[in-house]
């Protein structure tokens, strides 16, 4: 960059127009900027900083936008005005700067502002001719600070070398310097590289401590769910190794359920083992009490029978009578057949005899009497033993009954030993099918508790894969958008550029004689720019903004759908996780099998828990059953012994009373037809002599048989008769006493019967007690031990969802991890920044080194070869390093501060030490020139030689084509330096007097 000329107008301590030709001064390279005190040395420079950048460096802008810069010198009707010529970037360019004025209202009274103006132009060496090109004060000022690559802070720091703030800078503590350098080098970047890694920071923590949060809500949910036996991490959410002491706790969390769980489990096996043997007990407490009972029954009944002995003797008695008497009952019966037939012998004689076979024929009275008495007697036997056939008959009878029941007790307790053979394989099969249904109904409860999840997990992951697609499709977009937009600005920028190269032609076109210009207020318009070919208008412009606001709408509306969907895909990520979508619906298939199955297999339990209870209903009545029967068994033995007796009996007799007979009615009939022949032919031939005779006869054999029957007398053997009701009521009293005392014997027979009556009385109330104390306790182990599956279940649950909530938090931890880090080393806070410099500091302090770098080039010179500057990045106090700065005296071989500097010495120090700044900053600028450079105040405390070794060096800066302005008021450097720009003040304003070097 390089001066031309400077004209100012009304501008700061100048009343009236002043004009400074930089090109005349520069020429001998190095030229006196001088005036008394207040004359307005500074203001010159001002007024070159104003006419690049709009503003005066520091307050001396002041307030009110830039009215203060207005000359109280100045004439009413004079603007204030400053119009700059210079070469930068190889283009010539000519600033003009007016700023706002407060004047009189044309009409009327009072005052009105008139606004800043602003005005660019650059010539052009080809129609050597000015060129417009812009008025608009932003982009005067954009285009200015991209051509020479410095803000003002820098070019008043680089171009306006101010030696009191270098002074100052010398002597300042790192903090101080960081602020001058950071203004300087524009690091703003960096420190916000700082702020966003420590936002950045920030917001991973606030998410690790929130993961932390869900992930101690999941530990006190596990500390509830497993009480006392779960210590909680004492540590806050963020601190590290949180995640680690969590799964650490619900490690020994789980492993205290599962032993709490298989204690619990012994204990229910225990439990039931001990309810089986008191449920043996009970079972064989009742067994004993009822034998016991049986047998204390039986001795009752036996009490019973002994207390009616005497009247059983007596019917025993009674029915033998009853018996012999059967035995003369034949006798009686002839003796009133003879008289009957004595009434009517004498009648039937004749055909009694033609009847008779031919040996009776001729036989006597006597001889036939004789074969017929014998005949009758033998018939009278034969009656006896009708009856006695009649009983066989009914003896068999009654026996194959008992044979009938007993094939049928038999078959009852043939079938009820087989069916309680088989109860305990049958019992054991109904109450597995129980437990299952019931192990069945609790895993349906637990996985119904898993499908909620996994459905959940499912649908998120389908989102997850669809947002996927759809987030890379607005991510496409998007991007289409962005490019769509940023072809449309530069459209409409080009456009713009366009329309303001040819504005002057379309201000023109409105322009008629006699109307004033709004530009430059002429009313005579010579030559008007014309439209040239492809001419943008106002119209075409506005349509290119409308087409690139509406892209530009397009755009922010693109990101935001973009930005949606990458939420939903966040949220369906974090729901879902990593896991493939076919793994999670494979995994909810299973979880809606395997419960789909348990419910099936659990609706089944209340009709195995009936069928259960059906089945050990059933074991009872058979049981029942079979001792029934036993006892009716017992019973019919003593009835079966008495038919076989009694049927021994009768077969004897009928044997002899059959003969050679089929049996005895045939016998009885063969006997009746010849004992009917022989009495009818007997009386007949005896007629009434025989009738008493028979009578007689029939008596004596009365007689006889009733003595034969143990009998006293007919009278007697009469009574002892019995008929077949009387015999029959008889026999059934006999029998049945005989059945009763079979049966009490039988029972009294009994070993376990007879052992049970010996031992003590069974103790039901007791077995019945531990029995049910014994159920309790059962209940009590079996809820406990499903509380312990419970808790075992949720802790599982809970220990995998936080280990799941870890594994998601893990990427965002390492993030959190690696970004603490880096802001904690930006900030300069970090143990690995060993001396705490922040990364803006650390910048700096690279840019320190290589200002004190080329300071000391210069400072060489001015020092005779004594003083180095050199950077330190030692620590200060408790400040951070990175921005020391000493001085190496070659003399001593000490390297000490730079506050330790005499005046002098710091003068030529800060001189070099501002030269030094200049280079490196153009290079900073990006090797923008720097032709002229103003240098101010500080050379009062040099001596001769080393004010000679200062313009020296500044004097060498001539050898790259440089131009140096010193402003000071030294007498002496008038005399060294002859090219000279004098500022003289008046009571009417300061004035500038230009010399050259001629």
């Amino acid at each position: 960059m390089r001066l031309h000329r400077l004209d100012i107008t009304a501008f700061g301590p100048f009343g009236a127009s002043q004009s400074v030709d930089f090109d005349d001064l520069s020429a001998a390279g190095l030229f006196l900027l001088h005036g008394p005190t207040g004359a307005g040395k500074t203001s010159v420079l001002d007024a070159v900083c104003y006419a690049l950048y709009g503003s005066v460096p520091g307050a001396r802008q002041g307030s009110g936008q830039g009215m203060t810069l207005r000359s109280d010198h100045a004439a009413p009707g004079t603007r204030t005005e400053v119009r700059l010529e210079l070469t930068v970037a190889g283009r010539r360019l000519e600033i003009t700067r007016q700023p706002p004025w407060e004047r009189l209202k044309l009409r009327g009274k009072g005052t009105t502002v008139d606004k800043a103006q602003t005005w660019l132009r650059e010539y052009d060496p080809t129609t050597r001719a000015w060129k417009d090109l812009s008025r608009s004060h932003q982009e005067i000022g954009e285009e200015i600070t991209q051509l020479l690559g410095m803000s003002r802070e820098q070019f008043c720091q680089v171009v306006l070398l101010p030696q009191g703030d270098f002074a100052r800078f010398l002597r300042a503590d790192a903090e101080a310097r960081g602020k001058l350098l950071g203004r300087l080098f524009d690091t703003r970047r960096f420190a916000e590289v700082e702020k966003r890694l420590a936002e950045r920071r920030r917001a991973t923590e606030a998410q690790v401590r929130e993961g932390d949060a869900a992930l101690l809500a999941d530990a006190h949910r596990m500390q509830q769910a497993a009480g006392d036996t779960m210590e909680l991490p004492e540590l806050a959410p963020g601190e590290p190794g949180l995640a680690e002491a969590v799964l650490e706790a619900a490690a020994v969390a789980r492993a205290t359920a599962r032993e709490l769980l298989t204690i619990a489990d012994r204990r229910l096996t225990a439990a039931e083992s001990a309810r089986a043997a008191t449920g043996r007990e009970l079972a064989d407490a009742r067994e004993l009490d009822r034998l016991q009972r049986r047998f204390a029954e039986a001795r009752e009944r036996a009490a019973r029978l002994a207390e009616r002995s005497d009247a059983h003797r007596a019917a025993q008695e009674r029915m033998e009578r009853a018996r012999k008497a059967e035995a003369v009952a034949p006798a009686l019966e002839l003796r009133d057949v003879a008289d009957s037939e004595h009434r009517r012998a004498a009648a039937a004689e004749a055909r009694a005899r033609a009847l008779l076979p031919q040996a009776l024929a001729d036989a006597g009275a006597a001889p036939l009497a004789a074969a017929a008495r014998r005949a009758a007697e033998e018939l009278g036997g034969l009656e006896s033993a009708r009856r006695a056939e009649r009983r066989l008959a009914a003896l068999v009878e009654e026996r194959a009954g008992l044979d009938r029941q007993e094939r049928a007790d038999e078959e009852v307790r043939q079938e009820a030993e087989t069916w309680l053979a088989d109860w305990e394989t049958v019992r054991t099969g109904l109450q597995s099918r129980v437990d299952s249904a019931q192990e069945a109904a609790t895993r349906a409860e637990q996985l119904a508790v898993q499908r909620d999840p996994a459905r959940r997990r499912l649908t998120a992951a389908r989102q997850r894969d669809r947002l996927t697609d759809d987030t890379e499709t607005a991510r496409q977009r998007a991007l289409a958008a962005a490019e769509d937009a940023v072809e449309a600005r530069a459209h409409w920028l080009d456009l713009k550029e366009q329309r303001l190269h040819g504005i002057a032609a379309e201000l023109a076109a409105n322009l008629t004689d006699g109307t004033p210009c709004a530009v430059c207020g002429a009313t005579q318009h010579p030559a008007p720019a014309r439209k040239t070919a492809g001419h943008v208008d106002r119209e075409a412009e506005e349509r290119a903004l409308t087409a690139y606001q509406t892209a530009d709408e397009l755009r922010a509306q693109a990101e935001r759908h973009l930005g949606a969907v990458r939420e939903a895909l966040a949220a369906a990520t974090a729901e879902a996780g990593d896991t493939p979508t076919a793994q999670l619906a494979e995994e909810a298939e299973e979880l809606d099998g395997a419960y789909t199955r348990a419910r099936a297999t659990a609706s089944g339990l209340h009709a195995a828990q009936e069928e259960l209870r059906r089945a050990e209903g059933e074991r009872e009545q058979r049981v029942a059953a079979q001792q029934q029967a036993a006892v009716r068994s017992a019973s019919r033995v003593a009835g079966r012994d008495r038919l076989e007796r009694e049927q021994a009996l009768l077969e004897e007799e009928l044997t002899r009373a059959r003969g050679t007979a089929e049996s005895v009615t045939a016998r009885a009939a063969q006997l009746e037809r010849r004992a009917a022949l022989l009495t009818d032919a007997a009386d007949t031939a005896r007629a009434a002599e025989d009738t008493a005779q028979r009578l007689k006869d029939a008596d004596a054999r009365l007689s006889d048989a009733a003595f034969r029957a143990g009998f006293d007398t007919p009278a007697d053997a009469a009574a002892a008769l019995l008929d077949d009701t009387a015999h029959r009521e008889l026999q059934r009293r006999l029998d049945a006493w005989q059945t009763e005392d079979a049966a009490v014997r039988a029972v009294l027979a009994e070993a376990d019967t007879a052992d049970a009556a010996r031992r003590p009385p069974a103790d039901l109330t007791a077995a019945e007690q531990a029995a049910a104390d014994a159920d309790r306790r059962l209940r009590e182990a079996s809820s406990a031990r499903d509380a312990a599956d419970r808790c075992r279940a949720e802790l599982d649950r809970l220990s995998a969802h936080a280990a799941t909530s870890v594994r998601r938090l893990a990427p965002l931890r390492e993030e959190y991890t690696r970004v603490a880090r880096l802001a904690s080393l930006a900030a300069g806070t970090s143990a690995d920044n060993e001396r705490r410099m922040r990364l803006e500091s650390y910048v700096l302090a690279a840019r320190l080194e290589q200002v004190a770098a080329a300071a000391t080039a210069r400072l060489l010179r001015m020092s005779s070869g004594r003083y180095t500057l050199v950077h330190s990045d030692d620590r200060s106090g408790r400040g951070r390093s990175g921005l020391g700065l000493h001085v190496v005296d070659a003399w001593t071989g000490r390297e000490r501060d730079t506050a330790t500097l005499s005046g002098g010495e710091t003068f030529f120090a800060s001189l070099a030490l501002a030269l030094g700044l200049a280079d490196v900053v153009t290079d900073e600028a990006g090797g923008v020139r720097l032709d002229t450079l103003f240098i101010d105040e500080g050379f009062g405390s040099l001596d001769d030689q080393t004010l000679d070794e200062v313009l020296d060096v500044l004097d060498a800066l001539r050898e790259r084509d440089r131009s140096v302005g010193i402003v000071s008021h030294v007498p002496d450097l008038r005399r060294r330096i002859h090219a000279q720009l004098e500022v003289v003040k008046g009571r009417s304003g300061s004035v500038l007097r230009q010399r050259g070097a001629g």
